[in-house]
């Protein structure tokens, strides 16, 4: 068994665990998690984004070839389990515990500003460093941090990356690599991967309506998520099953009948040793765009059709935090758990339910985690499905 001992995360909804609480606690609702703006996306369009708009912590001095918005979001969620952290390495040595992380962006946004500084200047920042916008710079900069000797790498599989940490992460320490792993991942705002949704015509220009007849797109936002993940019983939360598939169907659609959604949920349940039946909530992966919530309708419902499980998508509390989404949306689910919660719901008072989606058990009023499982859906460009199952068994 694999439990996690302890947590920290940075969105839109909060600058720690504490106020991401509060924040679900008071209105799961309210649009005011996310903030309209300009700037981001060419002609001048504007949109809503999730943003973690907080003062943060700045990475120290001796560490300013790491310095980026990214590592900065993924620093300040480190903060909150410095203790932790630092008991697992004392006790099980540099060399047994890993890092994996899961970015889209890393620290893209500062190479962005360099061009636009160089073609301005002819000169490069004085502060910028390449390595910032490499893929494996978030997990250098916290094994860097942390004097770790132990396997450090990031995974970039689009919307999936920081699932795919976590089920890395376990699976280093089902194999008796190590003995602990700091997973997880960042993403940070940034205006290629905005703008690149964009011209996929995919952007939503209001706040977020995930399976809502008027859907029209996303929300892009920013996160980091951090779970210390060890083999010793340090708490009642575990990591219990991990599901991964590949449909290859297109670059950027998912296969329309939900084929790898559906193989990877099945994957998590028989990973577990669970039942459709025993989970108690399922947070969707839930884009809001017109061919994912249709495909993933599809998924779950011919495998929870019979179970009538209360699920929902929480994008439109965070907006679509990329490559960190799954370690977002299950650090939401973490706190469901842990704190017995109302679970999330769907608004459908601007757009109704979709009627061509298949009748999944949307939440639209006040309901409780009975079952303490949750399962957490990403599905990612070029069919990357995960599933994984969080929870008391």
């Amino acid at each position: 068994m694999v439990y996690i001992a302890a947590l920290g995360a940075v969105n839109s909804l909060g600058s720690n665990i504490a106020n991401m609480r509060q924040s679900l606690a008071q209105n799961y609702n309210a649009p005011h998690h996310l903030t309209k703006k300009k700037g981001w996306i060419l002609n001048d369009e504007s949109s809503w984004f999730g943003e973690a708009d907080y003062p943060l912590s700045v990475i120290p001095d001796a560490l300013q070839q790491f310095a980026s918005r990214n590592n900065q979001l993924l620093y300040n969620a480190y903060l909150q389990i410095k203790i932790e952290i630092e008991q697992i390495i004392a006790e099980y040595g540099q060399q047994r515990v890993a890092v994996i992380m899961g970015t889209s962006t890393s620290g893209i946004h500062e190479g962005d500003l360099a061009v636009k500084h160089y073609l301005q200047t002819q000169t490069l920042p004085k502060h910028y460093t390449y390595n910032q916008q490499e893929l494996g710079d978030p997990s250098c900069f916290l094994a860097t941090l942390l004097g770790l000797q132990g396997p450090a790498y990031t995974i970039s599989t689009a919307c999936t990356s920081s699932a795919r940490a976590i089920i890395s992460g376990k699976r280093l320490i089902d194999a008796g690599i190590v003995d602990a792993a700091i997973v997880g991942g960042a993403d940070s705002l940034s205006r290629m991967p905005i703008n690149g949704f964009y011209a996929l015509d995919s952007i939503s220009k209001m706040p977020c309506m995930p399976f809502s007849q008027d859907r029209n797109g996303i929300n892009i936002g920013e996160a980091s998520a951090l779970f210390l993940l060890t083999k010793k019983e340090s708490s009642d939360i575990a990591v219990l099953g991990t599901g991964e598939s590949s449909d290859a169907h297109h670059i950027s659609a998912p296969h329309p009948d939900g084929t790898g959604a559906e193989k990877a949920m099945r994957m998590a349940l028989h990973n577990a040793s669970l039942n459709a039946s025993d989970i108690g909530y399922i947070n969707l992966h839930g884009t809001a765009t017109e061919l994912n919530d249709l495909a993933e309708s599809k998924a779950v419902y011919r495998l929870f059709q019979h179970t009538n499980t209360p699920c929902s998508s929480t994008k439109h509390l965070t907006g679509h935090t990329l490559g960190t989404a799954a370690a977002t949306e299950l650090a939401l689910s973490y706190l469901l758990i842990e704190q017995k919660m109302k679970l999330p719901q769907q608004d459908f008072s601007i757009s109704p339910f979709d009627s061509k989606l298949d009748k999944i058990s949307i939440i639209t009023h006040d309901m409780v985690l009975e079952k303490p499982l949750i399962m957490s859906n990403s599905f990612a460009f070029g069919g990357n499905n995960t599933s994984l199952i969080i929870g008391k068994k």
